[in-house]
């Protein structure tokens, strides 16, 4: 039985390239730290909203570095161990992470706040310049 993907359709032409890209190999599904991803409508409706929401407990805005490398955003969280503490029972590691999202093209970061213990990305896509092209048609005899 085959796959159905989102991009199998015979109307998307050449988006293999992006189906391959929204789940790199190897990526673990119950990786850490939880997100969630919504779209935010905008009033106007110009372009598209996305704000990206992590559960980062523990970690304060010096832990965490969220930067752009091509077409991925990249989201880093980093604690140091603390060894003066006599733990008689640990729950909570220090731990390290790092979350990686692809963008599409045209995606730009605007705002990265933390707050409660969630960090909240916001992204836009403005929208595309609308260009009508007349292609025109050749008669061959």
């Amino acid at each position: 039985m085959s796959r159905m993907t989102p991009f199998s359709s015979p109307l998307l032409l050449g988006f293999d390239a992006m189906e391959k890209t929204l789940e790199p190999p190897g990526e673990n599904r119950r990786q850490l730290p939880p997100y969630n991803i919504e779209r935010i409508r905008n009033a106007e409706g110009s372009g598209e909203r996305l704000r990206i929401t992590l559960a980062v407990a523990g970690f304060c805005d010096e832990n965490l570095e969220v930067t752009t490398e091509e077409n991925q955003l990249v989201v880093r969280g980093r604690q140091n161990d603390e060894t003066e503490h006599e733990f008689l029972h640990r729950g909570i590691a220090a731990r390290q992470f790092q979350r990686t999202f692809v963008l599409a093209d045209g995606m730009r970061v605007i705002t990265a706040e933390l707050k409660n213990g969630l960090l909240a990305i916001d992204l836009d896509r403005p929208e595309p310049e609308k260009l009508v092209r007349k292609i025109n048609i050749s008669v061959k005899d």
